[in-house]
């Protein structure tokens, strides 16, 4: 049995998504003055490794912290895009995903995740895709760019739509090609918000 971390430290190096502010960490505390460490965080959701929940793009969608604990574990799959520019259905169809599975998509981008190129060239999820992905019921929809498309993020809605959650800014995503069986636990901070920092590990049985 092994465990994969598939999750990017968050720290104040981070790269943020254009107009996305910049995360601050202030220590408000010292062991050596105060008898422990304290640091104060002030960040946007949608930095390093995070989770979506509908509300993100959906009037009266659910938060975070309205999601049922299970939603967040479950068989993962996944799918090997590497060198495409567009994930399109073929892609999800040829996988074997199921429903309730977890399905996270491997483009290399996470290579470029501290280069400007990151967020300017990253390939895309389909349409398609999105809609095959209701078709079959999947929990999850994870991948190592900085979203799965770009504006009007129509993919974003789709999925949200209907309460597919949306993993970005995975990592090491690598280890898990050729691995027939494996199952994710992407358990993000139980914050009453459109999205929030997640922690995704991988299960090797």
């Amino acid at each position: 049995m092994k465990y994969i971390d598939l999750t990017h430290t968050f720290d104040a190096q981070m790269p943020v998504y254009p107009g996305d502010p910049i995360p601050e960490f202030t220590q408000v505390a010292d062991l050596h003055k105060e008898g422990y460490t304290d640091y104060q965080i002030k960040t946007g959701m949608h930095v390093g490794t995070h989770m979506d929940a509908p509300l993100h793009m959906l009037e009266g969608g659910k938060r975070l912290s309205d999601i049922a604990v299970e939603k967040f574990l479950g068989k993962g799959c996944l799918i090997d895009a590497r060198g495409a520019s567009i994930v399109n259905a073929d892609f999800l169809e040829k996988s074997g995903a199921k429903k309730d599975d977890i399905v996270f998509v491997i483009t290399g981008f996470s290579k470029k995740y501290r280069e400007a190129e990151y967020y300017e060239k990253f390939p895309e999820i389909g349409e398609d895709f999105a809609s095959k992905a209701i078709e079959l019921g999947v929990k999850i929809v994870g991948m190592d760019t900085p979203s799965p498309d770009r504006p009007p993020f129509k993919v974003h809605k789709l999925l949200l739509g209907k309460e597919i959650l949306i993993i970005e800014n995975l990592t090491n995503l690598e280890s898990l090609v050729g691995v027939k069986d494996f199952e994710v636990f992407a358990l993000p901070a139980k914050l009453h918000t459109e999205a929030a920092p997640v922690r995704v590990i991988a299960k090797i049985k």
